[in-house]
């Protein structure tokens, strides 16, 4: 069915047993986090609260929170946008089966943007920014934030919805240096539409206009955060997945949503910043304060039976993994379509997806010779990372098809041991220096800038991975060693300082290390961390703590190391180190009053009860 409002959606999902009524007062500084959190990590339902503390308006969370859940909410329109994105990358398949394109057509009609009539819902009445639910996620936060929104801009020279951008860049609502219901922060990350309204925009000395769309049918939330194909507009894929047309009006100047819950017009001037965050972002660590574009608040707008939609971001999974294995359903094969040679790509949810990436490629360079050593997969690498989003990630392990035909990407732990059994770290390393990384990755002392490395293998496996400690005698500098993972060491050493007398102790480290390494012959990868134990304790831990915390360029070490001809490789294990640095971001944590309080909502609400 396609919802005409987040208002049809939560009925629905309450008919089908997909939500609970929260009818108790829940504050909304870090009370409503803490309830979503619990009960998202036990795959729970949908959360409407119906009373939210400082407010007039309720509000619900989870909605997208399991892949199921999302595929019912899209259940009616899911498998024809399949098709229309499939004809994206591949016109003439329709040609081939007709039939079972048939439906594609009347699915692209619903993908129209159209005007509203007059009296449009989200003309229903005007509040201030600070009636809003001020939602804060965790203790840390700079402030109330909205998490899903939609932000609406429009190209200054080609103006019109058909050449808008819908993006999902959080808003911070108040706190900071904000001027109180008239000015709220705008944060968005490199390689982002926004970014190029705003930059001509600027280039004319002309204010960008921005609209950000709360609420509405779950499909306009939903496109907010799609990946689509080159020249698919993000308003008629919202009309295509929610199967009803995207509905708009102009509104003072400015383009609002017809079916939005809540629509917040204002301005971004040319060189007008103010600091934005803190906020507990989705690796798992806080992004710090920093200046970013400040949005002068004309209007909020809201319809009658208005709903505020929110989710909290953390360390993965959260409910924005749910997103990710959506879109991954929805476009299938069309990005390794797009570059010749790449079979598939995982972007690592466990590490915060920019930082690591795993792919998988062809070699068909040299077919009449035995493949010994990276090529084309060399030139696949290259192309990724001018990719789009793939062009954030940081670290890339990309392994040939044709050594494991049945291996797949998306199998994260045979996908890693495939690749330590093969990797030559002498040769296989190829690192990115001075280059731009994830604005939400503190791996590096630079805001947007940092590291990245491509690690290819090929070829029959070099070495069987360790499945228990090495026995020897380690330097009396490691404190405690743990296996993480076959072939995986992780080394737990003191607390980091600063790295011109960190980098020291680790090449003393292994130097000694190299006097044995006979002994090392079956571990491919050291980690130097804080918590040997942590790291050992999943694999999640292992891969989380390494690629979110790691710049390739200042924490990857080697036993036996050498540069030549600037490359650099090593003869024994790579070795990274992945303590806490000083200029990292800090992780996020509870606040251990705030869950007393929710420990007793949960003994005192029957509609909580079980849940948390």
């Amino acid at each position: 069915m396609g919802y005409k409002s987040m208002q049809q959606c939560v009925s629905d999902l309450e008919k089908h047993g997909h939500l609970i009524r929260v009818k108790e007062p829940v504050d909304p500084n870090l009370e409503m986090a803490s309830i979503h959190l619990r009960v998202h990590e036990q795959g729970g339902p949908a959360l409407f609260f119906e009373q939210v503390k400082g407010s007039k308006f309720p509000a619900v969370s989870n909605l997208f929170g399991t892949l199921e859940r999302s595929r019912f909410i899209f259940r009616d329109t899911l498998d024809l946008v399949k098709k229309m994105v499939q004809l994206k990358g591949e016109p003439l398949t329709a040609l081939q089966d007709p039939l079972a394109y048939a439906g594609v057509p009347f699915a692209a009609l619903k993908a129209l943007p159209m005007k509203a009539r007059l009296g449009a819902p989200i003309t229903h009445g005007k509040v201030n920014v600070s009636e809003l639910p001020q939602i804060k996620h965790w203790p840390d936060d700079g402030g109330p934030f909205v998490t899903l929104p939609v932000v609406y801009t429009e190209d200054i020279d080609k103006p019109g919805v058909m050449n808008s951008n819908l993006g999902m860049y959080r808003i911070q609502l108040g706190g900071n240096d904000y001027i109180p219901n008239k000015e709220i922060g705008l944060h968005y990350q490199i390689h982002r539409g926004i970014g190029v309204h705003q930059t001509k925009a600027n280039a004319k000395g002309e204010p960008l206009k921005v609209s950000i769309f709360v609420g509405g049918p779950p499909s306009h939330t939903f496109a907010a955060v799609m990946p689509l194909p080159e020249g698919l507009s993000e308003l008629t894929f919202a009309g295509a997945l929610g199967g009803r047309r995207f509905r708009y009006l102009n509104k003072n100047g400015h383009v609002l949503s017809a079916d939005a819950d809540f629509v917040i017009t204002g301005k971004v001037y040319p060189k007008e910043n103010k600091p934005e965050g803190p906020f507990g972002d989705h690796l798992g660590y806080y992004s710090l304060k920093h200046d970013f574009p400040l949005m002068k608040v004309d209007q909020v707008w809201h319809r009658k039976d208005a709903i505020w939609p929110f989710t909290v971001v953390g360390r993965p999974p959260q409910e924005d993994t749910s997103f990710g294995d959506l879109i991954h359903e929805i476009t299938g094969d069309i990005i390794p379509k797009e570059i010749p040679g790449l079979h598939e790509v995982n972007a690592v949810d466990e590490a915060g997806v920019h930082p690591l990436l795993f792919a998988m490629g062809s070699e068909r360079y040299t077919p009449y010779y035995e493949i010994t050593q990276p090529a084309e997969l060399l030139t696949i690498a290259n192309h990724i990372l001018g990719f789009g989003q793939m062009s954030l990630a940081k670290f890339l392990f990309i392994a040939a098809k044709e050594d494991n035909p049945q291996l797949k990407a998306i199998n994260k732990e045979a996908f890693f041991k495939h690749m330590l059994e093969r990797v030559d770290w002498s040769r296989d390393l190829h690192f990115h220096t001075n280059t731009t990384i994830d604005t939400l990755d503190y791996s590096s002392e630079g805001l947007n800038a940092g590291s990245k490395v491509v690690i290819a293998a090929v070829g029959k496996p070099r070495r069987s991975l360790a499945t228990q400690l090495p026995s020897i005698e380690w330097p009396t500098s490691i404190k405690k060693v743990k296996l993480a993972f076959p072939g995986v060491l992780a080394l737990e050493l003191d607390e980091f300082t600063k790295y011109d007398i960190e980098s020291s102790k680790v090449r003393n480290l292994a130097k000694a290390l190299l006097a044995i390494n006979h002994e090392l012959e079956q571990v491919a990868l050291i980690v130097l961390t804080d918590d040997a134990d942590f790291v050992a304790k999943q694999f999640k831990n292992l891969i989380w703590s390494t690629f979110t915390r790691a710049n390739p360029s200042h924490d990857i070490y080697g036993v036996g190391e050498f540069t030549e001809f600037k490359h650099w490789g090593c003869k024994g294990p790579l070795i990274i180190d992945t303590r806490m640095k000083p200029h990292n971001a800090p992780f996020l944590e509870l606040d251990p009053e705030v869950e007393k309080r929710v420990d007793q909502l949960g003994v005192k609400g029957k509609s909580l009860h079980g849940y948390i």
